[in-house]
């Protein structure tokens, strides 16, 4: 099946993550970070994938600064939310309950993170604007 043309692919998603981490930053040092030799197809690449994620208003580009600075236009929450979301509406009809199974089912949760999930679904009953 194709791809929709607002995925992030695993490579757009490398340079992504280099931005959440960094802020903002140039393409140099976006590919010294994924690509330590640093060869000028390497330069090539990172670039066309700037140019996509750019396409996508996943990112941001200061063209005032030379070089151009890249910094994130969606915070990584929200890609997981709209990955979750797509995949409950392919595969469960937009239930996220069986995402959610699954996850728990899958991976064991800690405590900590069991107590974060109380927390949010006791707000969720205290707000149910919220839901």
């Amino acid at each position: 099946m194709p791809r929709k043309a607002s995925d992030v692919t695993d490579a757009e998603l490398a340079v992504l993550q280099v931005l959440w981490e960094k802020g903002t930053t140039t393409v140099r040092d976006i590919v010294a970070i994924l690509y330590p030799a640093g060869t000028p197809s390497d330069l090539a690449t990172v670039q066309k994938l700037l140019k996509r994620l750019e396409n996508k208003n996943c990112i941001s580009r200061n063209r005032s600064t030379w070089p151009h600075e890249f910094q994130p236009a969606i915070q990584r929450d929200d890609l997981i939310s709209r990955r979750l979301q797509t995949t409950a509406n392919e595969l469960c009809e937009g239930s996220i309950l069986p995402l959610l199974t699954q996850l728990v089912q899958l991976k064991s949760v800690s405590a900590e993170d069991r107590a974060a999930l109380r927390e949010i679904l006791d707000d969720l009953d205290k707000n149910p604007q919220k839901s």
